[in-house]
């Protein structure tokens, strides 16, 4: 007798996955990350490419030519440039630009960091006070224009109060010599805001140890300021110094509502003269050479900013 032998089938194999790869796991992680953001910037970079980066283009391409009102476009070369830099116009206007940068760009600078020192305390009250210290900057430009405007005025508040003192009338906005000081205490008064939160920002980030511990040596308020605070906002204060100096440059809104470029010149910064040139004597490639020369120039700064900071790094 045949003993048939069965055979009983053990359980189906299971085919186990290798585990995947933390790197490679990562890397698909991160390549979503990306698409993600890309997708939400990319509304911002087409805006971006559009009004700036091809404009930019445009413009030089248009200060190597010679463009009319009717749409006939004539190929002039560096013609303009050297028109530019024959002008005594072109230069009184840089002029005009440099000596207002100089004398607005430290009194931003100064205020903004006196005024992020006093917004940066605890004390009760003090976002009420940093809420206060912000508003010029969310405040129209024209709107600021127009007040200091009346401010300044024969008859306004500043000339009444230097009245009291038997100080006659002083023309503020008439004068080749006051004209540019009162118009960088406009552009403090409209801009320190802004700065005043990159600088507390940075103050605030300072460990309070350190304050501490030069208290505990007897160091002062100035020597605390001096040796602890400057050198911990040297990243952001010279920011702070590179986005004046561009802001500076670019001065337009005030000078055309306040001065119109008078009294004379004494105002005619270089954008304002890009303006005049282009909308008031229809010289469009003679304004596009004076705005790719001032392109240059803030491509210069911005290039001394990252230079800066990558040494820094």
């Amino acid at each position: 007798m045949t003993v048939q032998q069965t055979r009983v089938a053990g359980p189906p194999k299971q085919t186990i996955a290798a585990p995947s790869s933390p790197r490679g796991s990562r890397r698909a992680a991160r390549r979503r990350a990306t698409t993600i953001a890309m997708i939400f910037v990319l509304p911002y970079l087409l805006i971006f490419l559009a009004f700036r980066i091809l404009p930019a283009f445009g413009g030089l391409g248009l200060s190597l030519s010679d463009y009319s009102l009717t749409g006939d476009i004539s190929w002039v070369g560096g013609d303009n440039f050297e028109r530019l830099f024959g002008d005594d116009l072109f230069w009184n206007a840089l002029r005009v630009t440099i000596v207002y940068s100089v004398i607005a760009v430290p009194l931003v600078v100064v205020v903004s960091l006196f005024m992020a020192h006093l917004a940066s305390r605890s004390i009760r009250g003090i976002k009420v006070y940093r809420a206060a210290f912000f508003l010029p900057v969310i405040t129209s430009l024209v709107t600021t224009a127009v007040i200091w405007q009346w401010i300044y005025s024969s008859e306004g508040p500043l000339n009444w109060f230097l009245g009291v003192f038997g100080v006659g009338p002083v023309p503020w906005l008439a004068s080749s010599i006051a004209v540019l000081p009162s118009l960088a205490v406009v552009a403090m008064w409209s801009r320190f805001g802004y700065d005043m939160l990159i600088l507390m920002a940075g103050m605030l980030d300072i460990p309070q140890d350190y304050y501490e511990a030069a208290s505990l040596d007897g160091a002062n308020a100035w020597q605390r300021f001096r040796h602890i605070t400057l050198p911990g906002l040297r990243r952001p204060l010279f920011f702070v110094v590179i986005l004046e100096i561009v802001s500076s440059f670019q001065v337009f809104d005030l000078i055309y509502v306040m001065t119109g470029g008078g009294p004379v010149t004494a105002s005619y910064s270089l954008v304002f003269m890009i303006y005049d040139q282009g909308f008031g004597y229809f010289n469009f490639g003679y304004a596009s050479a004076a705005g790719v020369v001032l392109l240059v120039i803030t491509l210069i700064v911005s290039a001394i900013q990252r230079l800066y900071l990558k040494d820094d790094d």
